[in-house]
């Protein structure tokens, strides 16, 4: 990683990155990024990764994390993947070696948008299929430590919500294999 001092954008700085974000394509994107999470707070940024219907992003600590929107506490199914739009995490994260800080597993040049992805939706990547969730992706205290209250602001706006500048939650219908710089297409 760098050794240069990230500054927090302002609003904005981060309003002015909207445009570029817009321009993502809609049908057929690119996996630019997969980052395992093998433990909290670590990050494993890999070039393959196998995607399982019961695992998710294999390695990954999903399933033992566990979730509050559970009655049990045990791992939500609609919330196996955290995929974000790779031009807002270049963005907010300025750097790509930071990117990984934003706790997503997999990082797309893709237009995330409720319009565009409502829940439901199937993308094949590699050979695995995932279909997005409805349940909705914040952001939180950690991602305000990462990069900033405007960015979490930004992510969480009117806007960003509608442009689901945080990402998304999807999971998978389909096991398989995908590697960095896969299309991401719409089916």
């Amino acid at each position: 990683m760098t050794t240069t001092a990230i500054r927090h954008l302002t609003t904005a700085e981060l309003e002015a990155g909207l445009d570029q974000i817009r321009q993502a394509p809609a049908d057929h994107g690119r996996l630019e990024l997969i980052v395992r999470r093998p433990q909290i707070d670590a990050r494993e940024v890999l070039e393959v990764g196998e995607l399982d219907i019961i695992q998710g992003l294999v390695g990954d600590t999903w399933q033992s994390r566990g979730s509050s929107r559970t009655d049990d506490g045990s791992a939500h199914p609609d919330m196996q993947l955290n995929i974000m739009n790779s031009r807002t995490t270049a963005l907010v994260a300025q750097e790509q070696e930071r990117w990984p800080l934003a706790g997503d597993q997999l990082y797309v040049d893709l237009d995330l948008s409720e319009a565009n992805l409502p829940p439901g939706t199937r993308l094949a990547i590699g050979s695995a299929i995932i279909e997005v969730t409805a349940i909705p992706h914040n952001g939180c205290k950690k991602f305000v430590a990462r990069f900033g209250l405007d960015a979490m602001k930004f992510v969480n706006s009117p806007v960003g919500k509608a442009l689901h500048l945080r990402g998304i939650n999807a999971k998978v219908v389909q096991s398989g294999t995908i590697r960095v710089g896969d299309t991401v297409k719409k089916l």
